[in-house]
């Protein structure tokens, strides 16, 4: 067991690291900032050597060198472009720009016009240690909207599609060891194509209010490390509350190898177990102290198969749905929680999707936890790995929505474009479903991309089949036709969470599943101009907000009236949580906690901190546990458990209060859907 956040900074810095550096030297690139309609107080503290932590906090290898810091960028035309490789190239080449980086942010030292940026390349050079040439070697980007074209040395190493989820790609016969390697980079941004209807989140090439400015490019991080020639391609590692750990080791090339597994409690004590890769495999921690935003407890693990050996952490934690007191409720640990936490849309104004520094992504979420929200809900965003770490350590569930596309409605995809996106929904939950924190996928917000065909059924079944830990919140908002776990209401500013009468476009409670206000509040309070995205457009559209309140006194006193409202809903109705709108300011938004640049806070701390407890106390007395979940009462069975063997077709349930009735939905059939889909999806 670790105190995450004393141990973080030996996981990110153990022996053997290689240093991270710029590139191309930032004194000669001609790089510079350029100025953005609004700063930060970290924007001048950047440099040129960005990014700096591990990226991939739960596959830790010893060595490793980051590429980030100045490359070379220069737009392209077309598609056929690709064809016309710009190799040999040097710091005399087209422009400067940061790497990780969205091209359209100030940070990037571009600011390219958002017109302008549906075809792009970027360059670098790099060397790989001569000490690493008996290895394989891969190349890892964290994540570049929107699809990518790698080329080292100019051969083509990998082509992938998906601007939210991390790829590699082997390198080792393409590279020379000692020397100097180049790499090149083709990006393709179809944002707001007719033609290329893609996962898009809020970026559009027409920023309107609740739509922002589009990030293109490597936006994050890119490191290299050597690898053994068959090497540990992905980790699938859970834990439920009664300390029953299942892992799924999966190799680069499919085949099967012993595996040996290592977890350190806090006392020291390792506990060892050993299986094959490619197959889930199951073990036991004694006296485990489970995971909640209360106490955040995470575990040190080291995972060796063969020369491969990685470093990465797990909670142990059950999330399922039950029945309390006649109510249908989400569960954490066997006890009704109360989640409650803002629309956190992941933006920042000299960044856009990148920000500026861990130390920045990690104030937005320490505030939140400081006011006593114990969950988030990333929207239609995905983030850097780091973010979800921090949110393990913290204590924060994490509702995380797949990016949408766009939200226009005569922009629905096609079964073809429809088939991409399930496959990059896919990619992330195979990707994030080992972080702990991570308690719900949300499949549609608000019809956004939605078929009117009820697809959103096929897809939580495929979702669930993936990750059966997990809820589903299938449509968020509106369009809904009965699937998932939650029947979700939007509403503002006032919430109507659990009501059988509330109004359309989300309707009425529906009582088979969990009662949640998905969004409400977007109460408004202007500021003066050096906090306010200063572009006109943004500026004229702050008027579009729900309510605009003429004095931070009266901001509060409606906040207050809303959540007491809410808390009403909770001891009146069935309402299991909330989502509050939203973390900061955006753009031409002005309804946030606090402003964009982060400098000037609405909420009254006191108050605030008051009102959130008041909702847990209202929750404890419909039946909930703590004021974040944490267990109060004996369980020994997890809901949704993936722990079922071949050999014990169903999990029993035991030791709940007579008011609960855990829904078990895991049984053989579930387990061989889950191992299937893992062993025929390798990413």
């Amino acid at each position: 067991m670790i105190n995450s956040l004393t141990i973080y900074g030996i996981l990110i810095m153990s022996s053997g690291i290689q240093s991270s550096h710029a590139q191309y030297p930032a004194d000669k690139s001609g790089y510079q900032i350029q100025t953005p309609p609004l700063d930060t107080d970290w924007t001048n503290k950047v440099g040129t050597n960005p990014w700096t932590e591990y990226p991939r906090p739960q596959q830790i290898r010893d060595k490793w060198q980051s590429l980030n810091g100045i490359w070379r960028y220069e737009q392209a035309s077309n598609f056929s472009d690709i064809n016309s490789l710009p190799t040999g190239k040097g710091e005399d080449w087209g422009q400067a720009v940061m790497i990780p980086s969205c091209i359209e942010s100030g940070l990037s030292g571009l600011k390219i016009d958002i017109k302008d940026n549906e075809f792009s390349w970027f360059q670098t050079k790099f060397t790989v240690p001569s000490d690493w040439s008996n290895q394989s070697l891969l190349i890892n980007f964290g994540a570049v909207d929107y699809e990518a074209t790698v080329f080292i040395n100019g051969k083509n190493a990998t082509t992938h599609k998906g601007g939210f989820t991390r790829f590699d790609a082997e390198i080792s016969s393409l590279v020379e060891y000692g020397k100097e390697n180049e790499i090149t980079v083709f990006v393709h941004d179809p944002t707001d194509s007719t033609e290329y209807i893609i996962p898009v989140g809020k970026q559009t090439r027409d920023p309107s209010h609740i739509f922002y400015t589009p990030c293109s490019g490597i936006w994050q991080s890119v490191f290299i490390e050597p690898v053994p020639k068959t090497y540990i391609r992905r980790i699938d590692l859970t834990g439920d509350m009664d300390g029953v750990g299942t892992i799924n080791v999966h190799t680069s090339d499919g085949s099967t190898q012993g595996v040996k597994i290592v977890l350190s409690d806090s006392q020291g004590t390792a506990y060892e177990s050993s299986g094959q890769s490619e197959l889930p495999f199951n073990f036991t921690v004694p006296n485990i102290q489970t995971w909640s935003p209360d106490t955040p407890t995470l575990y040190n693990v080291t995972v060796t198969m063969g020369d491969d050996i990685v470093t990465t952490y797990t909670g142990f934690r059950s999330i399922g749905k039950g029945t309390v007191d006649g109510t249908v409720r989400p569960l954490l640990n066997g006890d009704f929680i109360f989640a409650f936490g803002t629309l956190d849309q992941g933006f920042w104004p000299d960044g856009l999707y990148t920000p500026p520094s861990y130390e920045a992504m990690k104030f937005d979420l320490q505030m939140l936890k400081d006011l006593g929200f114990n969950m988030v809900r990333k929207h239609v965003k995905v983030e850097t790995d780091l973010f979800y770490r921090a949110c393990d350590e913290l204590g924060l569930l994490v509702i995380q929505d797949m990016p949408s596309t766009t939200a226009k409605k005569e922009y629905i995809p096609n079964k073809a474009q429809q088939a991409q996106w399930l496959a990059e929904f896919t990619e992330l939950v195979n990707l994030h479903k080992s972080f702990p924190s991570i308690y719900t996928w949300v499949v549609f917000n608000e019809g956004w991309g939605q078929p009117n065909d009820g697809s959103e059924l096929e897809h939580t079944g495929v979702i669930q089949n993936l990750d059966p830990t997990r809820l589903i919140d299938a449509t968020s908002g509106w369009n809904d036709h009965g699937a998932g776990d939650f029947s979700d209401n939007h509403h503002y500013p006032s919430p109507q969470c659990g009501m059988p009468n509330a109004d359309n476009p989300s309707g009425p409670y529906d009582p088979l599943r969990i009662g949640f206000q998905g969004e409400f509040g977007g109460l408004g309070y202007n500021v003066t101009i050096e906090h306010l995205w200063n572009v006109p457009k943004s500026i004229k559209e702050i008027n579009e907000t729900y309510e605009i309140d003429d004095t931070l006194e009266e901001w509060n006193a409606r906040s207050r009236d809303l959540l007491g409202q809410l808390q009403s809903q909770v001891t009146n109705l069935a309402c299991s949580g909330a989502v509050w709108t939203q973390t900061t300011d955006v753009e031409g938004e002005i309804n946030g906690l606090i402003t964009y640049d982060r400098r000037v806070k609405r909420y009254d701390e006191e108050q605030w901190k008051s009102d959130i407890q008041a909702l847990y106390k209202a929750a404890a007395g419909r039946g909930a546990g703590s004021s974040s979940g944490s267990s109060s009462r004996e369980s020994t069975t997890s809901a949704r458990s993936n722990t079922v063997t071949a050999t014990e077709p169903e999990v029993k349930q035991t030791g709940f209060s007579n008011s609960i009735r855990m829904e078990i939905r895991c049984g053989l059939w579930s387990m061989l859907a889950f191992v299937g889909l893992n062993m025929g999806i390798l990413l």
